[in-house]
């Protein structure tokens, strides 16, 4: 949790617009250019197609297994593959840990990580079963999430989710509250697991808005129609940490600042909320206390107190839960 110190209150730098470019398909031209345009035309047909009909073999035979088999298959994976074949997000998960978990033994230390591998192996396979929660519902507990409900029947709601667990689900525990948000959505660069990721969160009810700053004008639309909009606001982006802070200095490049200007912008209230595992394929959601900002003539000259107001709140839910944090295996400094 960020202390009070006045150098995290310093100027900070503005965030730079992000625009999101589709991949444009390379054409019969291109194969006959000779060089880097050849070169692309033969992995976007072939190469990137074989990898695409991996993906959808593994998601549609997966699909073929049992919820609790397809999830332990997912751990016993991550589990196997982390440590042996991702060296440098492994390197970069036990030095987090180090850094975010002094207290804990070498030995502590190590099995959080290994905890960890199972969680990442678990969401990778679970992707194919999760909507089956849809029919199940025993297997998720959605009465944490009732404050949010009744704060949405008075206005405007932002969602902040959390890495934890399997946040997939939260699409789902919101439709049983009779909420339906809309979220950014950045594709996948395979065009396969886009496909899948698409159609699997679509399954659920979730609603996309557009990638990047193209998505900003629609969300605040939305926002100021009472509607609901959902993000997370624990990011990696590049191999490095961008929420939350644990204490380095606030910045705007991620959705902790995007969340505080949109929430000015429109009056939501901003209703944090994370999702835990309990038992192999069983979860169980939980809001937070409801952050409505504090009434401010200058709400600019806020933004750094406002942010740390939010950060303040997951922080510590992450911290707690490492063990199911997707974001884990990011560096808290650039690299």
């Amino acid at each position: 949790m960020a202390p009070d110190n006045p150098g995290l209150r310093g100027p900070i730098a503005k965030r730079k617009a992000w625009t999101f470019a589709e991949e444009q398909a390379p054409r019969l031209a291109d194969a006959l250019a000779g060089g880097e345009r050849s070169r692309a035309f033969r992995r976007y047909w072939i190469s990137d197609n074989l990898s695409n009909l991996a993906n959808l073999t593994a998601h549609f035979g997966m699909k073929l297994l049992p919820m609790d088999a397809c999830s332990r298959l997912g751990a016993a994976l991550g589990l196997f593959a982390v440590p042996r074949f991702h060296k440098v997000a492994t390197q970069r998960a036990r030095d987090t840990i180090k850094h975010l978990r002094p207290d804990l033994s070498p030995e502590q230390q190590e099995a959080l990580f290994l905890e960890n591998c199972q969680a990442q192996g678990r969401l990778m396979t679970e992707f194919s079963v999760i909507n089956r929660l849809q029919r199940h519902g025993e297997r998720l507990r959605t009465d944490g999430l009732a404050p949010i409900r009744d704060v949405a029947n008075h206005g405007p709601v932002i969602l902040v989710g959390l890495h934890l667990g399997n946040w997939e689900i939260g699409t789902i525990a919101f439709r049983c509250l009779g909420l339906r948000p809309h979220a950014f959505y950045v594709p996948p660069k395979s065009r396969a697991k886009a496909w899948i990721a698409q159609r699997v969160r679509s399954k659920a009810g979730l609603r996309f808005l557009p990638p990047g700053m193209e998505g900003i004008r629609p969300a605040i639309k939305i926002l100021k129609s009472g509607g609901v909009v959902s993000m997370f606001c624990d990011e990696g982006f590049g191999g490095t940490i961008r929420g939350p802070f644990f204490d380095r200095k606030p910045h705007q490049e991620g959705n902790l600042a995007l969340a505080i200007r949109m929430a000015r912008m429109t009056g939501a209230t901003i209703c944090p909320w994370y999702g835990l595992r309990t038992n192999g394929f069983r979860f169980e959601c939980q809001a937070l206390e409801p952050i409505r900002l504090p009434a401010s003539d200058t709400p600019n000259a806020r933004l750094v107190d406002d942010m740390l107001l939010l950060n303040d709140a997951i922080e510590p839910v992450v911290l707690a839960h490492l063990d199911q944090w997707y974001f884990l295996d990011n560096a808290l400094r650039p690299e």
